[in-house]
C-alpha cells in the first residue's frame, strides 16, 4: 500500500521519490488541486517539521555576522556614488524630488533610474538627517534581509541545513559584500528578488493564486527599482508554476495571468502618476523625449541589450573593454576580470548542481518539490546569466550581484539532494564533482591576486582531497564523510569569503566600484568635474580643493545656484555646497536644456552661475550634447566670468558690457 507524502521520509522527497499513484508530492489531500487538510504536509519537509535544535541560534549567527560584515565602518565610502547620494539628498529636502528620483532639490532632472531604491535611501535620511550612514545602512539591512530571507525560501522544501549553508553563499559572494554596502539601486533589486522567489514557493505548495499575486507585486517594484533588470526572473517564476503547482492547467494559467496583472499594476502606477503628471514635472534623465517609456524601452531597455540608440545608451557600447565594461558579448564574460571575481566563484559549482538536480529529478513527478526547485533557481540564473554574458550595450560587474541568490541556491539545494544519495555512486560522483568544481576555480581566481598565492594552493590541497574522499568513502563510514564534506565546504568557500572581507573592509567611490583587496579606495567610472568635492568619493567633513567655489554657490540665493554640463559634477557640487545645481545634459547627454528654456531660467533670475572648466562635462568625456554646447556658447558671449578655484564661473546676473541678456 503507498504511504500518503507527508509520511514520505524527508530524505525520500529530498531524493525525488514520490508514492506511484494517489495524491500529488505537495498535495496530500486531493490529486492535482490543492487541499483543506494537511497543512504541515503541503508545507513539505523543511517548513512541516518543527525546528531543528540549534536552528535558530545558527539563524541568528548567520545574520548577525552578515549585519556586522555589511554595517562595519560603512561610513568609510563617504557618499560612495555621489551621484544617487546627491539624489537622496534632494528626496530629503522635497518631497516632490523624492517621488520623482530627481537629482536635485528644485527637481530639474532626474537620475537615469526610477526612483524605488532612493525612496527607501530617502526616508531613512529624513528620519535620521542625511549622512554616509543614514545613506548606507538602508542598503546594508537590505542585504541581512536578502539572506534571511533566502535562507527561508530554500528551508521549506530542503530544510535548515540547506537554508543556512544558502544565506551564508549569499553573504559571503563578494558582488554582495560590495553593493550592500554601496547606495546603487541594484541591494534593492535583490532584496525584492529573492523576496520574490519566497513568494513564488509559498504559492508552489499549494497552488496559491494570492502568494503568486504578491511575488507579482515585488517584481513590479523591483521594475521601480531598476526596470526592466527586475523582469529577468520572470521567465523562471512563470515555467516552475505552469509546470509545478499543483492545480490543473487551467488554473495555472489564470493564476499566472492574475501575477501578470499584479506586476503591471505595481510597475505602473508611478509610470502613469508620472507620464500625465498635472503640474510642471523634471526631465525623465536618460530618455531622448523626458518620458519614462522612453528610458524604459531605449536608455534602460533595448540600449542595454542590443548597444546603439536608446538614450544615452549608445555612449558606452559592449565594445568597450577593461573592467568597468563588459568586452566581447560572450558565456567566456562571466568569468572573466572582474566580473569572475564580484560572482563566479561558486557559479561552476552552481552549474554541476543543477545538472545533477535535473538529471535526478528528471522523472520524478509534475508537482516534485526539489525539480521545482532547480527550475526556479536555475532558471533565474541561465536566464540573468545569459542576458549578461551576451548584452551588447552598457554592463558593469556589479551587475551580476543579482545572480548571487541563484547561484548560492543552486550550491545548497544541490548539495544537500546528493548527500542524500550518498549511498549511490552519482549521489558520491556529484557530491565529488560539486566540492571540485568550487575549490579548482576558487583555486584560479585566487592565482590572479598575489595576496591570496599560500591560501589558494591550501584550498586547491584540501579541496582535491575531500572531493577525492567523498567518492571512495564506503557509506557505512558516516562520520568522515561529514569531515569530508565539511571541509569541502570550507575549501570551496574559503575564496569567495576572503574577497567578500576584503571587499567590505575596502572604501568604495564613484559610479563602478570593484571588489577585492586590490581595489584601494575602488573609485572607477565617471568622476564629474576633476577636484570638486564628491567627484571621487567625498568623505564627510572633508575639505576639497574648492573652497571658493563651495562659498561662492552657497551665497547664490537663487532656485539653483549655478548650472553645470553633467550630473557627475553636479553632484559633487550639491554636496559639497548644500545647494540646487542644475545638471546641463543629466548623466548620458540628454538633451536638457534647450538654449530657449535656459534663457527663461535666466531672464526669471532662477540661475545665478554656470560653471565652465576643470576636467571635462562629467557625462564620461562623451562630450556635451548639441542643446548644452549652444547654452555654454551663448552664455559665454553673454555674460562676465572670473575664475574661481581654478574654475570658469559666468555670472548670470552680470551681462558683458551691463546690457540685457535677454
Amino acid at each position: 500500500m503507498t504511504r500518503p507524502a507527508h509520511l514520505v521520509p524527508a530524505a525520500a522527497l529530498a531524493r525525488g521519490s514520490a508514492p506511484a499513484s494517489g495524491p500529488t508530492a505537495l498535495d496530500p489531500d486531493r490529486p492535482g488541486r490543492p487541499g483543506r487538510r494537511g497543512r504541515t504536509a503541503r508545507r513539505g519537509p523543511g517548513a512541516g517539521a518543527g525546528r531543528a535544535r540549534g536552528e535558530l541560534p545558527a539563524l541568528a549567527v548567520l545574520l548577525a555576522a552578515t549585519a556586522a560584515l555589511y554595517l562595519w565602518d560603512l561610513s568609510a565610502s563617504g557618499w560612495a556614488n555621489s551621484f544617487y547620494a546627491a539624489a537622496v539628498k534632494a528626496g530629503s529636502e522635497s518631497w516632490t524630488a523624492w517621488f520623482f528620483g530627481s537629482l536635485d532639490p528644485e527637481s530639474f532632472i532626474t537620475v537615469d533610474k526610477p526612483p524605488a531604491s532612493l525612496w527607501v535611501m530617502g526616508l531613512s535620511a529624513r528620519l535620521f538627517g542625511f549622512s554616509s550612514w543614514s545613506l548606507l545602512a538602508p542598503q546594508a539591512l537590505e542585504g541581512v534581509l536578502a539572506v534571511g530571507t533566502l535562507y527561508a525560501a530554500v528551508r521549506r522544501w530542503h530544510g535548515p541545513r540547506a537554508g543556512l549553508l544558502a544565506g551564508a553563499a549569499l553573504a559571503l559572494t563578494p558582488a554582495a559584500a560590495l553593493m550592500f554596502r554601496f547606495d546603487n539601486p541594484d541591494a534593492l533589486l535583490v532584496l525584492l528578488m529573492t523576496v520574490a522567489a519566497y513568494l513564488v514557493v509559498r504559492a508552489l505548495e499549494h497552488a496559491s493564486w494570492r502568494w503568486l499575486a504578491l511575488a507579482g507585486v515585488a517584481i513590479g517594484f523591483a521594475f521601480l527599482t531598476k526596470m526592466l533588470q527586475g523582469f529577468l526572473v520572470l521567465p523562471a517564476f512563470g515555467l516552475v508554476y505552469l509546470l509545478a503547482a499543483p492545480t490543473g492547467l487551467g488554473r495555472r494559467v489564470l493564476h499566472l495571468l492574475g501575477a501578470a496583472a499584479a506586476v503591471v499594476v505595481a510597475a505602473g502606477w508611478w509610470v502613469l502618476l508620472v507620464t500625465f503628471w498635472p503640474g510642471t514635472a523634471p526631465y525623465i534623465g536618460g530618455s531622448t523625449d523626458g518620458s519614462v517609456m522612453d528610458l524604459v524601452l531605449g536608455y534602460n531597455g533595448l540600449g542595454r541589450i542590443l548597444g546603439g540608440g536608446g538614450g544615452g545608451g549608445g555612449g558606452m557600447s559592449g565594445g568597450a573593454t577593461g573592467s568597468s565594461f563588459g568586452g566581447a558579448a560572450t558565456w567566456q564574460r562571466l568569468f572573466s576580470s572582474e566580473f569572475g571575481n564580484e560572482i563566479s566563484w561558486l557559479l561552476p559549482a552552481a552549474l554541476v548542481a543543477l545538472v545533477f538536480g535535473l538529471a535526478l529529478t528528471w522523472r520524478a513527478p509534475r508537482t516534485d518539490r526539489t525539480r521545482a526547485s532547480f527550475v526556479l533557481w536555475g532558471g533565474w540564473l541561465l536566464v540573468s546569466g545569459g542576458v549578461f554574458a551576451y548584452m551588447e550595450g552598457t554592463v558593469h560587474p556589479y551587475y551580476t550581484v543579482a545572480l548571487a541568490p541563484a547561484v548560492a541556491a543552486l550550491v545548497a539545494i544541490g548539495g544537500q539532494l546528493l548527500w542524500t544519495r550518498r549511498d549511490r555512486l552519482s549521489g558520491r560522483v556529484g557530491l565529488g564533482l560539486l566540492v571540485t568544481a568550487a575549490t579548482v576555480w576558487g583555486f584560479v581566481l585566487l592565482q590572479r591576486n598575489d595576496t591570496y598565492l599560500v591560501l589558494s594552493w591550501l584550498v586547491l590541497l584540501v579541496g582535491v582531497l575531500a572531493a577525492a574522499g567523498l567518492v571512495i568513502t564506503p557509506v557505512r563510514m558516516r562520520r568522515v564523510a561529514v569531515l569530508l564534506v565539511l571541509s569541502g565546504v570550507l575549501a570551496g568557500g574559503a575564496g569567495t569569503a576572503s574577497y567578500a572581507v576584503a571587499t567590505a573592509a575596502t572604501p568604495h567611490s564613484g559610479s563602478i566600484p570593484t571588489v577585492g583587496p586590490a581595489a584601494a579606495g575602488a573609485g572607477g567610472g565617471f568622476g564629474g568635474m576633476s577636484g570638486m568635492p564628491g567627484a571621487a568619493g567625498r568623505t564627510e567633513g572633508s575639505e576639497g580643493s574648492t573652497a571658493a567655489l563651495t562659498e561662492l554657490l552657497q551665497g547664490a540665493g537663487t532656485r539653483w545656484s549655478a548650472a553645470v554640463s553633467g550630473s557627475q559634477s553636479a553632484a559633487s557640487l550639491m554636496l559639497s555646497s548644500g545647494t540646487a545645481v542644475m545638471a546641463m545634459g543629466g548623466w548620458s547627454d540628454d538633451p536638457t536644456p534647450t538654449l530657449a528654456q535656459f534663457q527663461a531660467y535666466v531672464a526669471a533670475g532662477e540661475v545665478h552661475y554656470l560653471v565652465a572648466g576643470g576636467g571635462g562635462t562629467g557625462t564620461g568625456g562623451r562630450g556635451g550634447d548639441g542643446t548644452v554646447s549652444e547654452v555654454t556658447t551663448w552664455v559665454a558671449q553673454t555674460f562676465a566670468s572670473s575664475t574661481v578655484d581654478g574654475y570658469t564661473v559666468y555670472d548670470l546676473t552680470r551681462p558683458v558690457g551691463g546690457g540685457d541678456a535677454a
